[in-house]
Formats: structure tokens, sequence, C-alpha cells
């Protein structure tokens, strides 16, 4: 997986500033931000809430043979 790099932020920057104009960049930073935050504390309450798998012990099941 490639990352972008400084060349590639630039360009992403230089748009957002003609789209979106120099009052709103902060704000649109702003929420990206928390959304980032909580889609990441989001992502560890999911993996915190898995529940654990027991590992099972083969050796210790028997079949009977009626």
């Amino acid at each position: 997986m490639s990352s972008i790099g400084v060349p590639g932020l630039i360009l992403i920057l230089i748009v957002a500033l003609v789209v979106f104009g120099p009052s709103k960049l902060p704000e649109i930073g702003k929420a990206f931000g928390s959304s980032l935050r909580e889609f990441r504390n989001a992502a560890k309450d999911i993996v915190s809430e898995e529940p654990k798998k027991e590992p099972t012990n083969e050796m210790n099941t028997t079949i009977k043979n009626d």
C-alpha cells in the first residue's frame, strides 16, 4: 500500500482551498478530526467487546460408538 506523500498532500490542500474557500477549511478540518476520533474509539470498543474464544482441547473429548 503506497502512501500519499508531501506533494499529494499539497495538491489535496490546494484543491480543498479552491473548492471550499479559506474560511471553511478550519471547520472542515475540525469536523474531519472529530469524525476520525469517533471512528477510532468505536473501532476500539468493537474489538474489545469481541468474545474471547477458549481453546478447545480435543484430547479430553471422547467419542463413544454404541
